[in-house]
């Protein structure tokens, strides 16, 4: 085993990451985490106290990066037609970009528990999910915010999330996986269906 050194913390996220977007929390021991990094499990406890704590680092690590660029576009001073825009272009990106952390999602909203979600909900997620609820008060002020928010990221998510079976239905093109086309069609469904112009 090699010894204990400055940058282990962060080596050991980069392992786990994969391993829980793959096996999810539970799939994932300490003890396989432990051996991938080729730390002793002393040395990951050194780091990270239980399973959890290390789980919640991985989904912060995970998610830290694409929040900051996705809140700097919340919090700009465009139109709220134009972030909304820029958002979603945004996170189709991001989603197509890190397998990881879509996987990472998806497992969690599938077989997470209770105790889990609601830390990831206010350690992790909240204010990043604040921000879109904002911006739906502002694009739909007669529509629940809450409802319209979660219909957006939903939207985004699982057409990521069938990338794999996609190609096999009909109809299906090359360009269904641009992350600018799928960006541009969403926005438009969400713009149109509250009633506003969208720019052809």
């Amino acid at each position: 085993m090699r010894p204990l050194n400055p940058k282990s913390k962060k080596e050991i996220l980069t392992v786990a990451i994969p391993l829980f977007a793959r096996s999810g929390y539970s799939g994932a021991s300490m003890r396989t985490i432990a051996q991938k990094v080729g730390v002793s499990a002393a040395a990951l406890y050194h780091h990270f106290q239980d399973k959890q704590t290390l789980y919640l680092a991985a989904m912060t690590q995970v998610f830290s990066d694409k929040a900051d660029s996705l809140e700097k576009i919340l919090s700009g001073r465009t139109s709220p037609e134009q972030r909304l825009a820029q958002f979603i272009t945004r996170l189709c990106e991001l989603v197509q970009q890190d397998k990881n952390f879509s996987m990472l999602i998806q497992r969690e909203m599938m077989d997470g528990d209770e105790s889990r979600l609601k830390l990831l909900a206010s350690e992790v997620y909240y204010t990043l999910f604040e921000g879109v609820t904002e911006l739906c008060q502002e694009l739909g002020p007669k529509h629940d915010p809450y409802l319209l928010a979660i219909s957006i990221i939903g939207i985004v998510m699982y057409h990521f999330q069938t990338t794999a079976i996609r190609p096999y239905l009909p109809y299906s093109k090359e360009q269904h996986s641009d992350p600018k086309v799928v960006a541009r069609h969403i926005t438009k469904l969400v713009l149109q269906g509250l009633g506003i112009d969208y720019p052809e």
